[in-house]
């Protein structure tokens, strides 16, 4: 195995298997409590939340089914079958999934996931519990699975843990579906006819698909140097965690061997990260509860994958050294059809792409100043075709740019360690007369600091930022802005007992969203803790 971070090791491995993913939506919060904060962490702390919007729900007729429920105290998956409702119709307005889970004692955190049929719907991680017990909800909108959801199907979940000795806690989740229906003035939305799991490479769609997505749940984990892949350096540089070609890493879907589609993977810290359990118990990072898919427009490679023959979709991760195991990338095909054809035809018309780039320049230390490794990456890709659908010839192109830029100092031993890094991921989507153009932007500026008596210290900001404006012909019809931003300062006694610690932390949560997506078009909500205490949960909207 290869050596740990110094610092990051210091809590021991994290253990996050990457066969043991999962995701899911926020929970929320109580009001403040009254009483003033403790000095430092005690035996217990707020239960988990998210200052992101809860999932909307129609006022219809609902009805529930439960799909899980399981005690993970090791690696062995639940096991269980589904089959649809039969009190709210088959054109359901909406379908939440919620995920209710109860720990305590001591644990690290862990990832899971949850599949219908193959098909994954939910990728999660789970807090660390305080002594006493903490519980948490994960909500997040299933809808688009319809076509998995109306067929009775096996149910697999997998949160792979470890209990012994040292790591008591035993985690205790249920998850259920519920499903609004489709009535009156509320409507059934648009989801695809069909979702494929990828299963393997070899893939036959239907030939008269005239929309093709991917999502594709990717996420660096498995307890070594992939989780934190944005600290990664160079053979040549004194860092404990390698990766040949440096940090820079990209996405990448390929059909028959051609780049179809890339994107900047986003960097999620888990409720263990960066050798600070304190900066997370209460309030974690940006996604660490809902691991979001990254999504690609492959409808430019439909009339190819309309033959009627096998073909390969292969989803890999640029950057990753050769034979280097730690990322998973479960992937999902959303496809709409063509009712009125039985065949769709059309052609693959544009393929072009700059050369890929992704150069990390290593300083050595000097007396006075740390290490420093700067890294730049960059690819832009644009893919174009059109397909002879029954209401017309429909063209649609496809134009995606990643950029990433960091700069990561440490010093000789690691007991300073610094990351300022931005990516972005711009994709612009022309659809018939309908331009979509979404800009996201990830940040993340951080420094961990072993000081006297061992006491280790963290100061982190993170950034989730998306833009996205959709244009038919020439007239804005509707766009929406994320702001997601976190802010966290802790520091502990590290290799000591854990009621020896003595912890002091302070974190807040910013999300902001305006726009179609928010909640009567707009949605801002703080929450702000200190020793684990929530001081501050504020809604502006």
């Amino acid at each position: 195995m290869r050596r740990r971070h110094r610092i990051t090791g210091l809590l021991g491995a994290i253990a996050l298997t990457a066969a043991t993913l999962a995701a899911a939506a926020p929970a929320h919060a109580a009001a403040p409590a009254a009483d003033p904060p403790p000095a430092e962490f005690g035996t217990d702390w707020h239960d988990p939340l998210t200052a992101a919007p809860p999932v909307t729900r129609p006022a219809t007729r609902s009805c529930q089914v439960t799909l899980a429920e399981a005690r993970f105290r090791d690696f062995t998956p639940y096991r269980g079958s589904y089959a649809p409702p039969t009190g709210c119709g088959g054109g359901w307005a909406k379908v939440v999934l919620r995920l209710d889970g109860n720990v305590k004692g001591r644990q690290y955190d862990r990832l899971g996931h949850l599949s219908l049929g193959g098909v994954e719907i939910l990728r999660t991680s789970t807090p660390q519990p305080s002594p006493d017990g903490i519980t948490w909800a994960v909500e997040k909108d299933v809808t688009r699975y319809r076509d998995t959801l109306a067929r009775p199907q096996p149910v697999e979940m997998l949160i792979g843990n470890v209990v012994d000795d040292t790591y008591t806690g035993v985690i205790d989740v249920r998850v259920t579906l519920t499903f609004y229906a489709a009535e009156g003035r509320t409507r059934a939305p648009d989801t695809p006819d069909r979702v494929l799991p990828l299963t393997s490479p070899a893939v036959t769609t239907p030939r008269n698909t005239e929309r093709l997505l991917a999502e594709v749940y990717a996420t660096g984990s498995g307890g070594g140097c992939e989780e934190y892949w944005y600290m990664t350096t160079p053979d040549a540089a004194p860092y404990s965690c390698k990766a040949a070609d440096g940090p820079h890493r990209e996405v990448r879907v390929l059909v028959d061997g051609q780049l179809a589609g890339i994107a900047a993977p986003f960097p999620t810290v888990w409720t263990g990260g960066w050798s600070n359990p304190f900066l997370w118990y209460v309030t974690p990072g940006p996604r660490a509860f809902d691991v979001q898919p990254i999504r690609y427009d492959l409808t430019p490679y439909a009339a190819l994958l309309n033959d009627g023959r096998p073909h390969r979709i292969e989803v890999s991760v640029a950057g990753v050294p050769a034979g280097q195991s730690g990322w998973s990338t479960p992937t999902n095909l959303l496809l709409w059809q063509d009712e009125a054809r039985e065949v769709v035809t059309g052609a693959l018309t544009r393929h072009e792409q700059s050369d890929p780039s992704g150069h990390s320049r290593w300083t050595p230390a000097t007396p006075g100043a740390p290490h420093r490794l700067d890294t730049e990456g960059g690819h832009r890709l644009t893919v174009a075709g059109h397909l002879n659908t029954s209401h017309g010839r429909v063209a649609t192109t496809v134009t995606r740019t990643v950029r990433s830029t960091s700069v990561h100092r440490w010093t000789d031993g690691e007991n300073q360690d610094a990351l300022t890094a931005t990516w972005t991921d711009e994709e612009r989507v022309t659809h018939g007369p309908t331009t979509t153009r979404t800009d996201r932007t990830y940040t993340m500026d951080g420094e961990t600091t072993l000081g006297d008596g061992d006491r280790l210290r963290t100061v982190i900001a993170l950034g989730d930022r998306a833009d996205t404006v959709t244009v038919r012909g020439g007239r804005t019809v509707d766009s929406s802005r994320l702001d997601d931003r976190y802010t966290g300062d802790a520091t502990y006694t590290a290799n000591v007992p854990r009621d020896q610690r003595h912890a002091v932390a302070t974190t807040s949560a910013h999300y902001r969203l305006y726009g179609s997506g928010a909640p009567g078009g707009c949605y801002d909500r703080t929450v702000a803790t200190v020793q684990g205490t929530l001081t501050v949960d504020r809604l502006r909207c």
